[in-house]
């Protein structure tokens, strides 16, 4: 008896660890799938072109080189590549890119009937086939030949991520890695006396103008008080942002800025019925275009996540727009700029640290030096506060530390000495070579690649907003071209008015024809 009760309990304890065995491998099956399935269903990294974005794409990155996969979707080695290319994207394309701004990977479906000509244009006479080269290079090719020299070349040893990688880093002579992680890396260009590294930082421009008005919407920081100096940064934006479709999505906020944050805001947001309806309106309008925030930042990206990228790129923005003023706009600009920051920049301590030197200035600027000069001194004294803070901290950017700008190496010209090893002595600058120098770097290069990639669509085509800033620039008043964006914000009123009206009279001719129709 004793026996077969013992031998009841072994038969109920081995079944009972046998579901135990078949749920926990259940469990892992399900978990396994469901990782599969994530994986596969992560959104593809390379960009699908096709012949109405091929041209807009490559001519608008920022990156320097581009890589375009011609493929058949029917093409079963294709779909096997697939996955190999996307490795190598994912390093990057996208806003989880490792790598973003150096490299677009693109594809173009050669089994599209719409991408016949696009495809035979590239002499597509195999699947896949991966072509390199600049992306300008790539923009209105009639006819790419394989056997004539040229800077778009085909790959010939791409057929795994590996040895697409390999192919990559033999001819950018770089060291990139499928391993390497998102901040964790060796990459980054750090040679400050190389002047052309801010030829791609209107691309950080774009992005920190996007990004600020992200915050300002985020935040639900315009109100009585703040809405005057956000008109008047948008009217300096339309008129000298060095991004053209950052001054057209300026014009487009600034015609309907009345309606948007209307004069009788309170400085409560929630005490007035039209903001949370203008805010959304606002928000589709996208200051800088539907392509930006792209996500990531390219001149200003720091070799850490939380290192310069937003007050990098809003420097770069305000030394932009100091360059590009007229005489007569300086002291606009100035006071302009200082109610901006201090309305709109969130960072509390550096926010007043920076309206302190505002406040500091006690005559009116009358040239165009005053202003760019005198941000050039107050961004250097900026940087001589974090040297010492992040020096405490042990919090500031190893491989790009904070320093007096320009340094000797981008602008010999600009000492006249230099301190000692050791000692504290202020620099003895030249002021005039200053101010050549931050012209030429902030005004001229800062725009020259957006000029080179954009000129055939200048050629072809004026937005209102640019002629409305050609217009500033010609009034030759004693506010100069302050005026004349104030001239040119209320043509923008005048020009949305008139086609309103247009657009109420058709409606009206419409209904009187309806209503004479129903009488016969």
């Amino acid at each position: 008896m004793a026996t077969s009760i013992v031998y009841h309990y072994v038969i109920v304890l081995l079944l009972f660890v046998f579901c135990l065995e078949v749920s926990s491998s259940t469990v892992g099956s399900r978990s396994i799938l469901r990782v599969i399935s994530d994986d596969t269903d992560l959104p593809d990294a390379a960009v699908d072109l096709n012949t109405t974005n091929f041209d807009s794409v490559l001519k608008d990155t920022p990156a320097s080189f581009a890589i375009v996969e011609f493929f058949a979707h029917w093409c079963p080695a294709c779909r096997n590549y697939k996955p190999q290319y996307e490795r190598v994207a994912r390093l990057f394309n996208g806003r989880e890119a490792v790598h973003p701004g150096i490299l677009l990977m693109a594809r173009v479906d050669c089994a599209e009937k719409i991408n016949t000509k696009l495809c035979d244009s590239f002499s597509v006479t195999y699947y896949p086939m991966l072509l390199w080269g600049p992306p300008s290079k790539f923009v209105s090719v009639n006819k790419w030949d394989p056997k004539e020299k040229s800077d778009i070349i085909a790959i010939d040893d791409g057929r795994t991520a590996d040895r697409l990688l390999n192919w990559i880093n033999k001819r950018m002579v770089s060291s990139y890695n499928l391993d390497d992680e998102k901040f964790e890396n060796e990459h980054l260009t750090v040679n400050v006396s190389d002047h052309r590294q801010i030829v791609r930082a209107v691309y950080d421009v774009e992005e920190a103008t996007s990004s600020a008005f992200d915050i300002i919407l985020e935040h639900k920081m315009v109100n009585s008080l703040t809405r005057p100096s956000l008109k008047g940064f948008l009217q300096l934006l339309v008129a000298h942002h060095p991004s053209r479709r950052c001054r057209k999505g300026s014009a487009d906020i600034l015609v309907n800025f009345d309606e948007f944050w209307p004069s009788d805001l309170s400085s409560s947001n929630k005490q007035h019925p039209n903001v949370s309806h203008g805010m959304d309106a606002v928000q589709g309008l996208q200051v800088c275009g539907k392509e930006v925030p792209r996500g990531y930042w390219i001149f200003c990206r720091g070799s850490k996540n939380e290192t310069r990228g937003f007050s990098c790129g809003l420097w770069v923005l305000l030394h932009s727009l100091s360059v590009r003023i007229e005489d007569g706009e300086s002291d606009f600009a100035f006071k302009t700029t200082c109610e901006f920051i201090h309305d709109f920049f969130i960072c509390q301590e550096c926010r007043q640290h920076f309206y302190d030197m505002c406040s500091r200035v006690s005559s009116p600027f009358k040239k165009a030096t005053d202003f760019a000069l005198w941000l050039w001194t107050a961004h250097n004294q900026v940087n001589e506060r974090l040297i010492k803070e992040e020096a405490t901290h042990k919090t500031g950017d190893p491989k790009f530390p904070k320093m007096i700008w320009p340094p000797k190496q981008l602008c010999p010209s600009c000492y006249l000495s230099q301190p000692s090893r050791g000692k504290n002595d202020t620099v003895d600058w030249n002021k005039d070579e200053v101010y050549k120098f931050l012209v030429d770097y902030y005004g001229k290069m800062l725009v020259s690649l957006n000029k080179d990639s954009s000129l055939e669509e200048e050629r072809r085509a004026s937005s209102i907003a640019d002629e409305m800033v050609a217009s500033t620039n010609v009034v030759a008043v004693p506010l100069g071209a302050a005026l004349g964006i104030a001239l040119a914000s209320c043509a923008f009123g005048a020009l949305a008015c008139f086609w309103r009206s247009q657009q109420k009279n058709r409606k009206q001719r419409r209904s009187r024809s309806g209503d004479v129709t129903r009488e016969k």
